[in-house]
């Protein structure tokens, strides 16, 4: 045991400088953990900033002169008034996102007890702004009319108030959520494309056949790149988020750190022992990374960190909980956003361990078989 125990660290360590060596590579974890995190949190943003709207008013009274002006920044640039003709070539154009039509007599219409509508149309291509933006513009034209009326909305159609409490992300900053996701992102492109390029470049340099003649196993080979490319990317994750998340970006973490980490580098055995077994079924560097591609693309287009799980077809949700990258992210979300413990985390960290188990031992069954054909 202690013999396994010194070849599978020495052979980490051999790992870990063929890292150190590779110029390509340290850049690619370099960006992977600064530039991306920093540039998709800050950019890519899911509020509404600065919307193009534009206003019909066929009604030119004192209450749509009122509406026009409510839309301020930051939300919406100051609104501009436009003909009925204009809306489709305006929105064609993307001259504007929001079109809101006030029609003749509404004000009037309103204070008489009737219930006139208004038209709200929405260049629905930018999907997440169209969304979340109608709603901004309903809460506004809302707030505004209950205003005129000398009453409340709400009272006037409920006999109670809704009190709205976010929790987790009182400010609901799309940079916290994004940081913290992207993160855990990165954690799965990396660990397979460090993983699997390690073996691919040991036969690609022909050093494959210098571990051969040594006095060491197929178990101890793939456990040492297991390790060394898992501590590796490890202490990426810990720089970045304190260092990236925590004191660039001043995103707050409500959980433990280390728990988190702890529970990355179970992901990190589930997830390197799946970048070996795609290195063993590709006979190239561009065949892996290929193949790489559609596995991380979905593991985390459908892992529930950008888009709800809820939200997939039943059929969907259930052939996700094959994935460790579903599991994960719940467990990342639970700690680093609610400030979850061991005591709530441990049902996700136990389908991470037993999916990383059968990934290592189908992983391993593969490598030794290429190994025994080398």
């Amino acid at each position: 045991m202690g013999r396994m125990l010194g070849n599978i660290f020495r052979l980490g360590v051999k790992e870990l400088r063929s890292l150190y060596a590779d110029p390509v590579l340290l850049i690619l974890m370099l960006y992977t953990f600064t530039v991306a995190i920093y540039e998709v949190s800050k950019n890519v943003q899911m509020e509404v900033d600065h919307a193009a709207i534009a206003v019909i008013d066929e009604d030119q009274s004192q209450l749509s002169r009122r509406l026009t002006d409510a839309f301020l920044p930051p939300q919406f640039k100051p609104a501009i008034e436009i003909g009925a003709p204009e809306v489709d070539p305006g929105l064609e154009r993307g001259d504007f996102v929001f079109a809101l039509t006030i029609p003749p007599h509404f004000e009037r219409d309103l204070l008489a007890g009737r219930k006139p509508g208004l038209q709200l149309d929405v260049d629905a291509t930018a999907m997440s702004l169209a969304g979340n933006g109608a709603v901004y513009v309903e809460n506004i034209v809302g707030r505004e009319i209950a205003a005129a009326q000398n009453q409340g909305v709400a009272q006037s159609a409920l006999p109670f108030d809704v009190v709205v409490r976010a929790a987790f992300n009182p400010n609901l900053s799309s940079a916290r959520f994004l940081a913290i996701m992207q993160l855990t992102e990165n954690i799965t492109i990396l660990a397979i494309i460090l993983t699997g390029a390690a073996l691919i470049r040991e036969r690609e340099h022909g050093t494959i056949e210098h571990l051969l003649v040594m006095p060491v196993s197929p178990f101890e080979i793939m456990c040492a790149k297991i390790w060394a490319n898992g501590a590796a990317i490890l202490v990426a994750t810990s720089l970045s988020l304190y260092a990236v998340v925590q004191a660039v970006l001043g995103v707050e973490v409500s959980g433990s750190i280390p728990l988190f980490l702890a529970g990355s580098a179970l992901y990190l055995f589930a997830v390197t022992a799946l970048g070996i077994f795609l290195a063993t079924l590709a006979g190239s560097m561009p065949q892996f990374g290929l193949l790489c591609i559609p596995v991380f693309v979905v593991m985390n287009l459908l892992s529930g960190a950008m888009t709800p799980l809820e939200s997939m077809p039943v059929w969907l949700q259930t052939v996700m909980q094959a994935s460790p990258s579903t599991h994960f992210v719940k467990l990342a979300q639970a700690i680093l956003f609610r400030g979850a413990g061991l005591d709530l985390i441990w049902r996700h960290l136990l389908p991470v361990a037993g999916i990383g188990a059968i990934l290592f031992a189908i992983a391993w069954m593969r490598f030794r078989r290429a190994i025994a054909q080398s």
